[in-house]
């Protein structure tokens, strides 16, 4: 009895030891040494793994770094610059500054513009009702205000303003990770350069529709009159499917489309208030009107669009009038 025992004990000790001396030959054949430079690039990141980057996370970005050996098309936009040439630093690399950006909803659809028509009674999800219907308002391509991009950021740099209706970002907390432009289902927001002074101007509208329908839907819809094209002096707007678009690499920000535009379209995003014309009083009609948004810096300002002038309509003569001037034309006879 004690023979077959130590036999199986002998037995499964040398099957173990053949079986580890097999295993560590397997992992030294197909070990795989990992560079200790991306231990020490993924420190230099800030760790949100938000994918803003272009990767899955910040792990994985500091992996592509280190194996291409260059920084060229490669940003973080939560670290920012700071980080980048920390990076650079330590890989004896150049890096280039990139242009700062932020989240820009292209929509101003609110309650006051874009009244409701129908109200929607589903999930509180804008992909959902983006595939089920057109909107509360009627406007196909405007906000639906029910807060994908509010879920899908991680930095609490998106809301939706309960009085207006439709979401607004925060300066100060947004990185530009495109989060919430992955999540909007009518590609709505978008990342624009924040600007000198973090001033720009954009059109407030991604409709495509035609002027006469837009107009219905929204007051404030771009309408594709072409005004702002033909007034900017830098070729900066360009006219396509109805809708105007500013190229903010050829804005010079003078502000110049921004009057002209007869739907108030065009937003002003941290300009001071216009200055009155020469013989126009402060007091006697605004040019602008500015509206600081919740929580954020930004104060955006909106066009004041005159309303025409209702022509009065022609009196009509009453049988009582008829009547007396045709007492008046048979006095004037007998005289």
């Amino acid at each position: 009895m004690n023979d077959i025992v130590i036999n199986a004990v002998l037995s499964l000790s040398a099957l173990g030891v053949a079986a580890a001396v097999i295993l560590y030959f397997v992992a030294q054949r197909f070990k795989v040494i990992e560079d200790p430079r991306i231990d020490q690039v993924n420190e230099l990141l800030p760790g949100a793994n938000c994918g803003g980057c272009g990767y899955a996370g910040c792990r994985q970005f500091a992996e592509a770094i280190v194996k291409n050996e260059s920084l060229e098309d490669m940003n973080c936009p939560v670290g920012g610059d700071e980080s980048m040439k920390e990076i650079a630093s330590l890989l004896g690399l150049e890096v280039e500054e990139q242009l700062k950006m932020i989240a820009v909803v292209r929509c101003n659809g609110t309650f006051n513009n874009a009244p409701e028509k129908v109200q929607y009674d589903g999930p509180a999800s804008c992909e959902f009702e983006h595939n089920l219907a057109a909107g509360s308002s009627g406007c196909p391509n405007g906000c639906l205000g029910l807060g994908d991009c509010v879920e899908s950021c991680n930095f609490d740099a998106i809301y939706i303003n309960d009085e207006r209706g439709i979401p607004e970002v925060s300066e100060k907390n947004c990185v530009a990770c495109g989060a919430c432009v992955e999540a909007c289902p009518r590609n709505i927001i978008e990342l624009r350069p924040k600007g000198k002074k973090d001033r720009r101007v954009f059109v407030s509208c991604v409709n495509t529709e035609k002027g006469g329908p837009a107009k219905k839907n929204c007051s404030v819809a771009c309408i594709g009159c072409g005004k702002c094209v033909k007034t900017c002096p830098f070729d900066a707007i360009t006219m396509e499917n109805n809708l105007a678009t500013i190229d903010p690499e050829k804005c010079k920000l003078c502000r110049k489309c921004a009057p002209v535009c007869p739907t108030g379209a065009i937003l002003e995003a941290n300009f001071p208030m216009r200055k009155p014309k020469e013989g126009q009083e402060q007091s006697d009609k605004p040019v602008d009107k500015q509206i600081e948004l919740k929580h954020t810096t930004t104060v955006l300002m909106y066009p004041e669009v005159p309303k025409p002038a209702k022509k009065a309509a022609p009196k009509k003569d009453t049988p009582n009038d008829t009547q007396k001037q045709s007492k008046t034309d048979q006095g004037g006879k007998e005289a």
